[in-house]
């Protein structure tokens, strides 16, 4: 995980817990994860609401050769 031991990230942790305190923690995680889930729905919704099968386009283009086969 980005070339983290398990040392680092103990020190990471006593760190951030020294410099939040214990009682804050709790509500830093909740919203971290209330981030990620929000942003992880948004991606979803977007890729969902992205249609690249285009109908119209590829019948304009067929009709568009007819007429030059027809000349």
């Amino acid at each position: 995980m980005f070339g983290l031991g398990t040392q680092e990230l103990l020190i990471i942790l006593v760190i951030v817990l020294v410099i939040f305190g214990a009682g804050k923690l709790p509500q830093i995680g909740e919203g971290l994860g209330k981030a990620i889930k929000n942003f992880k729905k948004a991606a979803n919704d977007a890729e969902n609401a992205v249609d690249i099968t285009p109908e119209e386009p590829n019948k304009q283009v067929e009709s568009k050769s007819e007429d030059k086969k027809d000349a």
